[in-house]
């Protein structure tokens, strides 16, 4: 993440949680590896961190596309050989079987140089609860025997972290001196910040002995559109990714380069939403479908599309989880209220749109969870982050509005009224979120979506919290420790419970476990139900077919994605995602009617239909909700109306 102002309240808050080291606990926020470490554990591992960085031919594993594969990527130096991108994987150590992928070259440019191959394979074939063992080829060498043990396939334990970003902690004090982000071994903060990452691993692994993939939110370095093999090399370094794939999210700091895509083999890529580091991807396992966005490019039709494409692969899962880097809804100073919420106006409806029940984000190194949101029907502006002149980082300065190209300051400068003016109106615009009213930490079939924003997982850089916690937020964090979530999928429930490091390594929950439940939807016995729910609409009969009251139906499905306004100006004019603030008509029977041909404006044009009137108000058939965009159908006599 980029720091973007000077944190007042840093000072006092840490005064008050004394959880930095003592020297530099008045300053500092990060997670200092010399205290956290023990002496021998962090002596040792600053006398192997020459080797380790410069070692870039570490293994990553990544999801398959399902439960059934998992995917390899690793580096082999070209002067030791020719790439030979193969997999030895079997569940007999001594007789494995090879698996063959593919090579290219790397961009010697992040290499210092040294020419190197990326090498990417598929294993498939994989079954529940088995022990398996593997090795890779590095040029025609194969690595020491790993083991990787399978799951039951029918649930799923899984670690969710934030913001590994390593090398993020430079500029920070360490033992009288400052760590620094050079290159190769010189990279002190790298060296800090990988082993912060390595301690979170193990403890979280000797916590969940059961874990089967991790899923991280993105910036698993720091270094945004620079050389950073070593960041990599610090980042897949612990000895827990040996045995845990990573289904890794595309951060802002991983964004512009290709080296993203080189060290992590995603599966089902779809070529949509690209930067230099790669797109959109997504995977199955047990009860869920996972997509996985790149924010960074911020052409939300593609990634609508790669929505699409994996509901497509996998329709009936129960759960649907995306993860994406920028926290549209998180409550970090840095982020929350400026360039993380920029895509916020147009996920909100296609996540609604697609039935996403979660989403998980990173971005803003605090942690929250909101309460259970969904869109409030209204139109609203689109809106675009953008590259600096020279392409080098982005312009964190500014957000742009899409259909005007207006440049709104996240950061207006002192009088600076039109600038003022712009922003305030951005920020009011991202008021776009209904709050469900639900009880208690477990739901049953919610409208709305969980949002959860994933602090540091390494510490290496803490963000304080906004200073007036946002309405749609239910619970937020900030001690300044490294942290990290699990989540715990069955067939019908998804869990998820977050905790924290402290100094001395003890584990500690920060926030009640929070679960979504599903359940087969029941039949309600109700003449017209909204998304299930039983609504008061007044009924007619004309010559046998159901007539409904127009302004019924409009309080039916107010506050909704589907909502339209219905209006008298000299005829009937309906506004579609407009909303309907006319008070209820009182109920009444059903009544027969004579049939009559109504003329409406519809947002501009006009839509004949037949219809009746009975005391002054319209009754329309069915059809009529197609030509306002509503999605219903009469099931047993009961008109089923759905709008998510």
């Amino acid at each position: 993440m980029q720091t973007k102002r000077v944190l007042a309240g840093v000072l006092t808050s840490t005064l008050l949680l004394g959880t930095c080291p003592a020297a530099f606990a008045a300053t500092e926020n990060y997670n200092d590896s010399s205290v956290t470490g023990g002496s021998a554990a962090w002596q040792a591992w600053t006398q192997t961190w020459e080797s380790l960085a410069a070692d870039y031919t570490q293994v990553s594993l990544t999801p398959g596309a399902d439960e059934t594969q998992i995917n390899f990527a690793w580096y082999s130096k070209d002067a030791d050989g020719a790439a030979t991108p193969v997999v030895h994987f079997g569940t007999d150590r001594n007789n494995l079987a090879a698996f063959n992928g593919t090579s290219a070259a790397v961009d010697s440019s992040l290499t210092g140089g040294e020419a190197y191959s990326y090498n990417h394979v598929t294993v498939t074939g994989l079954q529940p609860n088995t022990t398996y063992y593997y090795t890779v080829e590095k040029s025609g060498e194969q690595t020491d025997v790993q083991t990787y043990t399978t799951g039951d396939f029918e649930s799923a334990q899984i670690l969710y972290v934030g913001d590994p970003q390593i090398g993020a902690s430079k500029g920070q004090p360490q033992n009288g001196e400052e760590l620094v982000a050079d290159s190769g071994a010189a990279n002190t903060a790298a060296r800090n910040d990988s082993f912060a990452w390595d301690r979170t691993l193990d403890t979280a692994l000797e916590q969940n002995p059961d874990l089967d993939f991790i899923i991280s939110a993105g910036d698993q370095v720091n270094k945004t559109g620079q050389a950073k093999e070593e960041e990599y090399a610090g980042y897949l370094s612990p000895d827990a990714l040996a045995s845990l794939p990573v289904a890794t999210t595309i951060g802002n700091h991983d964004s512009l380069n290709p080296d993203y895509q080189y060290h992590f083999y995603n599966p089902n890529q779809t070529g949509y939403g690209e930067t230099e580091a790669g797109g959109d991807y997504y995977y199955s396992y047990g009860s869920g479908l996972f997509i996985v966005l790149n924010t960074n490019n911020y052409n939300v039709a593609e990634h609508e599309q790669a929505i699409r494409e994996a509901v497509a692969s996998d329709p009936d899962a129960t759960f649907r989880i995306v993860t994406i880097h920028q926290d549209i809804y998180g409550s970090g100073l840095d982020h929350s209220d400026t360039d993380g919420m920029i895509l916020r106006t147009q996920l909100t409806p296609i996540f609604d749109e697609y039935d996403i029940d979660v989403v998980l984000q990173g971005h803003d190194h605090t942690y929250s969870r909101t309460k259970l949101l969904y869109g409030d029907g209204q139109t609203h502006g689109t809106y675009e982050f953008r590259l600096n002149e020279d392409g080098s980082d982005y312009d964190w300065d500014n957000a742009y509005n899409t259909q005007t190209d207006e440049q709104i300051p996240l950061y207006p400068e002192e009088g600076d009224t039109a600038g003022q003016a712009a922003h305030d109106a951005f920020q009011a615009d991202n008021n776009c979120y209904t709050i469900e009213d639900v009880e208690g930490n477990t739901v049953t079939n919610p409208q709305g979506i969980l949002y959860m924003t994933a602090n540091s997982a390494s510490g290496s850089k803490f963000y304080e919290l906004i200073s007036s916690q946002q309405d749609y937020v239910a619970v937020r964090s900030q001690n300044w420790l490294p942290s990290y979530s699990v989540i715990n999928l069955t067939a019908d429930s998804f869990s998820i419970d977050t905790y924290q490091i402290t100094d001395t390594g003890a584990v500690e929950k920060i926030d009640d476990t929070f679960t979504i439940r599903k359940t087969a939807e029941e039949t309600v016995d109700a003449a017209v139900t909204v998304d299930g729910a039983a609504k008061e609409v007044a009924m007619a009969n004309v010559n046998g077919e159901t007539y409904y009251r127009l302004r019924d139906l409009a309080t039916a499905v107010n506050g909704t994605a589907a909502q339209f306004n219905v209006e008298w100006q000299n005829g009937v004019i309906v506004i579609t995602g407009e909303a309907y603030d006319t008070e209820a008509l009182a109920p009444v029977a059903e009544q027969n009617g004579k049939a009559i041909t109504l003329t409406m404006n519809v947002d501009g044009r006009m839509v004949t239909t037949s219809a009746t009137m009975l005391d002054g108000n319209n009754y329309v058939p069915v059809s009529v909700l197609d030509e306002l965009g509503v999605t219903a159908s009469v099931s047993n006599g009961t008109l089923v109306i759905t709008t998510r």
